[in-house]
């Protein structure tokens, strides 16, 4: 049973809807205790227990806001579950934007709850599930938990659910708070927390207000205000703009390596690439200088490295060694990283923004909001005061807008109408949004889903096809592609050319020089292009690389991210055969009607990426079909620098002023034509 509590055993008044609780800080004096570490008894969280059992009892929704540094993410799961919540073989879901932020907290508050994780604390993301019959606390993406609802539509398993970081505005929670909107309806007994770390609480609260049927206003929420426990920091500025943010971080790394006491250093940069250059330039920097009594330890952080890979930032830094932490904007919210006393700012975030009229979504580079700007400076005053260095003016900052817009209304919306079909959102034009998207970016998405075969003429969904492309755990291109495969007879490659895209390019070792990489990429290249030349890399992983330790070396790969390639295969063939789809994974030669493998292959990824074809110019540019973006093939690809006429890709993202194109096969012009009718016509 849980237990009610009473408005006399709260400290003040329970104050509903507009009133919000501001908490004060307990006071206690424990900067001798690392933030991460700190016991939970002296969380600022703690002292409220009561207060907000009380309003998690009383009301529908509770809105908590809280600063980094509450300890709400970890401790309103254990209150609840200490109060009774998670009787019956119930469940306490907590989402979270971000894969490494669900995975780090799950491992922290098993080791409070004193648990092995997976069994009563665990943690659930795109292919990787550590939970068991006995899990009562789980932690996921918003994303895994809207797939869970294609398969339990009012998510009955759950007595209270937790959206975490919910002021980040990522897609899929937005969406997740519709659903859960429609889903009180039902089930009047669930119970939802959203906590943000930003002010938006009163948005949060108007929109589950919004058309609440039986419900009078007060009745459907409450607010409660947690201060967290910063330290002063201070926030310096550059004088003149840098002109090159990555170069300026490098420098600025060295000097408060050189001039500052001890403390690790967090540096926020824009994505893997930049990351990947910074670690391995400061390694080589740090070793020409003269020996120093304290070493420096570089160590990426973003959302591409597994989940191995990712909690070593967590761990101490060997004696005499400071850290140095560069990370995309992840580093920026949820997660806590022990003993970060600096942070260098470089003023840029990577942003997906999705061009209706092209058709192609970008990661873009663009300038910090104030928001984000305040989170990356609050990491510097966990542990105790702290410094921040912004790498731009002063003037730069007074003109950054105030929060960042909605992803919502700047990316392909196919994904996740999809969802929303198979969840029986029919009319997804009048799904409640928190805020509405565009209607160019939904008209894009219901035409590509349409081209796909994932929707019928009446914008309905298909069946068999649509649905398994929702339920399958990729997006829909290559749902598409997959479905496809055993018609083409190609189904086993195309499974293993799937969890291979799905690396996003992390299969190679940075080597000390780019001909060393050529050479090694040289033995596994295909003149068709990188897809096939991925499926080349996989086969040799499996048939000799996993038996020969010195194999991985040799050949530059990077065998950890080649064995996340083998599980991910593993479980989308798990998927298939759910399916009733037979995976045939010998490698003899199959009947495919006198066209040999590697055409088929390429004929199959054009079925499914027909939207994603680009036509190679004179100076050895590529244009999309539709619109003038130029895009380069990426230096990685197999088709840097090499004739095609027609190419389709997998990924587009932005380095500077280029707009690269990754993962590159060569096409015939007339398989447009043939496997995308309705998407493709000739001009008369």
């Amino acid at each position: 049973m849980r237990l009610p509590l009473s408005p006399e055993q709260l400290s003040g008044a329970v104050l509903p809807r507009e009133h919000v609780f501001k908490m004060a800080d307990p006071g206690i004096e424990s900067s001798f205790i690392p933030a991460l570490y700190k016991p939970p008894s002296l969380l600022p969280i703690t002292k409220h227990r009561e207060s907000l059992l009380y309003l998690v009892e009383t009301y529908p929704v509770t809105i908590v806001v809280g600063q980094t540094g509450s300890g709400k993410t970890t401790q309103i799961p254990q209150f609840l579950e200490h109060a009774g919540w998670c009787a019956d073989g119930k469940v306490v879901a907590v989402t979270q934007p971000r894969r490494v932020a669900a995975t780090t907290v799950a491992v922290r508050v098993a080791e409070e709850v004193g648990c092995e994780l997976g069994k009563e604390v665990g943690y659930s993301i795109r292919f990787e599930d550590v939970t068991s019959s006995s899990t009562r606390i789980k932690f996921m993406t918003d994303g895994l938990l809207i797939r869970e609802a294609l398969v339990d539509p009012l998510l009955s398993r759950y007595s209270v659910i937790m959206i975490d970081e919910a002021h980040e505005r990522s897609i899929s929670s937005d969406i997740l708070l519709g659903l859960l909107k429609k889903i009180r309806k039902k089930r009047p007994e669930l119970r939802i927390i959203v906590s943000s770390a930003t002010l938006q609480a009163e948005e949060f609260l108007n929109f589950f207000s919004r058309g609440a049927e039986g419900d009078s206003e007060s009745a459907v929420g409450a607010i409660i205000s947690i201060e967290g426990r910063t330290y002063p920091i201070d926030v310096l500025y550059l004088e003149r703009p840098a002109e090159d943010y990555v170069e300026k971080a490098l420098s600025t790394v060295l000097e408060i390596h050189a001039a500052e006491p001890d403390g690790d250093i967090l540096v926020f940069l824009t994505g893997r690439e930049e990351i990947d250059s910074a670690v391995q330039a400061i390694s080589e920097r740090v070793a020409q200088l003269p020996p120093q009594p304290k070493k420096l330890l570089p160590l990426p952080l973003y959302a591409g490295l597994s989940t191995e890979q990712q909690m070593y930032v967590f761990e101490t830094a060997p004696d005499n060694t400071r850290k140095v932490i560069f990370s995309t904007n992840i580093a920026e919210a949820s997660v806590t990283i022990d003993g970060v006393v600096y942070v260098v700012d470089c003023g840029f975030v990577k942003l997906r923004t999705y061009n209706p009229r092209t058709g192609i979504e970008t990661l873009m580079s663009t300038p910090v909001s104030k928001a984000a700007a305040a989170q990356r400076a609050g990491r510097a005053g966990r542990t105790r005061p702290g410094k921040c260095f912004r790498l731009y003016t002063e003037d730069a900052y007074q003109g950054l807008p105030e929060t960042n817009i909605p992803e919502i209304q700047r990316s392909n919306l196919a994904p996740f109408i999809l969802q929303l079909k198979a969840l029986g959102i029919d009319n997804v034009l009048r799904f409640d949004f928190l805020t509405p998207p565009p209607a160019d970016l939904m008209l894009k998405a219901l035409e590509l889903l349409y081209a796909l075969g994932a929707l019928d003429e009446y914008a309905k969904l298909t069946k068999p096809l649509g649905m398994r492309m929702a339920e399958l755990a990729v997006e829909p291109m290559m749902a598409k592609t997959l479905l496809s495969a055993p018609s083409f007879g190609c189904l086993s490659e195309m499974l293993t050319i799937a969890a291979m895209t799905s690396l996003g390019g992390a299969i190679w070792i940075n080597a000390d020089s780019e001909r060393k990489v050529e050479s090694a990429r040289r033995k596994f290249a295909v003149e068709e292009g990188d897809h096939l030349t991925l499926l080349n890399v996989y086969q040799a992983f499996v048939t000799k690389g996993r038996k020969e330790a010195r194999f991985c070396h040799d050949n530059l790969l990077n065998a950890k991210a080649l064995s996340r390639a083998v599980s991910i295969r593993a479980q989308l063939k798990r998927f298939l055969e759910r399916f009733g789809v037979d995976v045939d994974d010998s490698l003899g030669k199959k009947d495919t009607g006198g066209i040999d493998k590697a055409e088929q292959i390429r004929r199959c990824l054009t079925s499914g990426y027909f939207a994603h074809a680009a036509r190679m110019h004179p100076d050895g540019t590529f244009r999309p079909v539709s619109g003038d973006t130029v895009l380069h093939a990426h230096p990685s690809s197999l088709m840097f620098n090499r004739k095609a006429d027609w190419v389709i890709f997998h990924e587009v993202f932005e380095t500077g002023n280029k707009t690269y194109i990754r993962d590159i096969s060569k096409i015939e012009k007339n398989w447009l034509l043939q496997y995308a009718p309705t998407f493709y016509r000739t001009q008369g």
